[in-house]
């Protein structure tokens, strides 16, 4: 039995959408400590995935998906494969990435072969637009990829297996005494499968070259130095700051620069001298913000009263980011 655990990603944003453009996307974001998806798999003849308790519904059909592939791109037999623990769907965690990479390398590991998650991501579809998660299973971090190039990524999203994973342009390990506020509010889940792919469609076709532009300027002149130095503060600054501009490239698509009820969350934290940053992770409902250890107490506090004022339930924790990539090894190796 060969076990694979791996923790969630933020995605901050994109650094372009403009079709004008010569590269589009270039994402970036950070690998995250917890929570995490924990993947089993055994050799065997055929294809058999079951989920723990507590497990959520769709999780089964997913990871049977993913494991069912695997064994088609491999040209191995099946495999007994358990989803221990699943990340929130569709919130803005990266759910669908990590558990794709994580399944495809149980499987593989389970047949004593190397999984070669980035070459063959694409045809689990992952990695169309952004490389992050692909590159925080590899090997956590803050992460900035290079994005495609327009002419031969356009609006119209290609068939799996037709892309390539962004490359890595740029890591940098996460400062040890940084800490993300998570806020995930009980919302409608993200976008996810066509409906993502409309949604993002139209947010090219519409993308204003000029906030690309601006969003280049703040990516090297303030989020890669402020990481590279280790200063959060400017590096939640910049970061939320950047994802006020993708939300404007989203807002006919979202119903404004936030979907709800995102906005109202991340107008409380900005108040709180605790967060040096908040924004929405993806499509969300997902909100992270920017903080480290002697503000964690505080920043917690300030993400419980953000959904107070916001109407809303939801769960608040802050976590520890992550320099490592999945954790692969045998069923109790931890």
């Amino acid at each position: 039995m060969t076990r694979v655990s791996a923790g969630a990603r933020l995605h901050f944003g994109f650094g372009n959408l403009s079709l004008s453009h010569e590269r589009l996307y270039g994402a970036f974001g950070v690998g995250l400590a917890e929570p995490r998806v924990v993947v089993e798999a055994e050799a065997a003849a055929e294809v058999d995935v079951r989920v723990a308790d507590g497990v959520p519904d769709g999780v089964a059909a997913d990871a049977e998906r993913h494991a069912s592939r695997t064994r088609d791109l491999l040209g191995v037999d099946g495999a007994t494969v358990v989803v221990r623990e699943s990340l929130p769907r569709h919130a803005g965690l990266g759910s669908g990435t990590q558990l794709a990479a994580a399944t495809l390398t149980a499987v593989a590991r389970a047949h004593d072969r190397e999984p070669r998650v980035r070459e063959h991501a694409p045809a689990l579809g992952r990695g169309g637009r952004s490389g992050v998660g692909v590159a925080t299973f590899e090997g956590g971090g803050f992460v900035l990829d290079a994005g495609h190039p327009t002419a031969r990524f356009t609006t119209d999203r290609p068939s799996d297996g037709s892309w390539t994973v962004p490359a890595v342009a740029a890591r940098h390990a996460i400062p040890e005494s940084w800490r993300f506020l998570v806020v995930r509010p009980d919302a409608e889940p993200g976008r996810s499968g066509t409906v993502e792919d409309a949604a993002m469609r139209g947010a090219v076709e519409r993308a204003s070259p000029a906030l690309a532009d601006r969003i280049a300027g703040i990516v090297a002149r303030r989020v890669l130095p402020s990481i590279a130095e280790g200063r959060a503060e400017a590096f939640g600054a910049a970061v939320a700051e950047v994802g006020r501009l993708n939300g404007a490239w989203y807002a006919d698509e979202q119903g404004g620069v936030y979907r709800p009820p995102v906005g109202d969350v991340v107008a409380t934290l900005e108040s709180s001298p605790a967060v040096f940053g908040a924004g929405q992770s993806s499509w969300g409902p997902t909100v992270y913000g920017v903080t480290d250890a002697d503000h964690a107490a505080a920043a917690r506090l300030a993400g419980e009263e953000a959904l107070a004022a916001a109407g809303a339930a939801g769960d608040v924790a802050v976590v520890r980011g992550t320099n490592d990539g999945a954790r692969i090894g045998p069923e109790h190796s931890g």
